[in-house]
């Protein structure tokens, strides 16, 4: 089984439809499970309390985890100075701690089995150090930082922990962004163009399949940085 988290829209279900059309099973996490055509389960992950009660329902299920994928995000394109003080909090806690949540309670699941991989999502906007995106950007680095020694704490346990870092995927996350706006981030890119979500889900299959266990604590970067 793989848990998804942000399973009901943009990466996340793009990422889940892939691994069930590839015979995968797959758990979900959301905060509106409602009418998803998978086993899923209602859940915050900004809120420590709801991913505890996830992994304890799991661990009660016999549920055998083999990987963990963090596609739960947000984010908001405003000038740091600019930004509310809710906003920067909510952006950090659900990409950054949600993250952090998640491996520190569903990771245990996978090491009595001593086998799994976890993919933490990051944005090619910390590498190109985009204007307008300093909190989130903010909270993505955290989250490569915490992907590359979560790698080293989980070595011992043959779970390989990877991060992913998209540009601008045509996903809801690029609501309220112009077309125009993109279009700069998309140029800075090594790759110029704009991907789907299905180079993603490509790159999660691989990072999934056995192997690529040889890669542990990577950022890899769509599109290119």
């Amino acid at each position: 089984m793989i848990v998804v988290t942000g399973a009901s829209k943009g990466l996340g279900r793009a990422i889940c439809d892939r691994l069930i059309a590839n015979g995968v099973a797959v758990f979900g996490l959301a905060r509106n499970v409602e009418g998803l055509p998978f086993p899923a389960m209602a859940c915050d992950v900004s809120s420590y309390d709801q991913v505890k009660a996830v992994a304890q329902q799991l661990k009660k299920d016999g549920a055998k985890v083999a990987g963990l994928i963090n596609a739960a995000g947000i984010a908001s394109m405003n000038l740091a100075v600019t930004t509310p003080p809710s906003v920067s909090q909510n952006i950090i806690h659900t990409n950054l701690l949600g993250t952090i949540y998640c491996c520190q309670l569903l990771a245990p699941l996978m090491l009595r089995h001593k086998a799994g991989a976890i993919i933490n999502f990051s944005t090619i906007a910390v590498a190109l150090g985009l204007k307008g995106e300093s909190v989130y950007a903010a909270s993505k680095a955290g989250v490569e930082g915490f992907t590359r020694s979560f790698a080293r704490e989980m070595a011992d346990f043959n779970v390989n922990v990877n991060c992913i870092a998209p540009g601008p995927i045509d996903t809801s996350l690029l609501k309220g962004i112009t077309s125009t706006q993109i279009d700069k981030i998309v140029a800075q890119q090594i790759l110029p163009r704009q991907f789907t979500p299905d180079a993603v889900a490509d790159l999660v299959e691989l990072l999934l399949d056995a192997r690529s266990n040889s890669l542990s604590g990577q950022v890899l970067h769509v599109g290119g940085a």
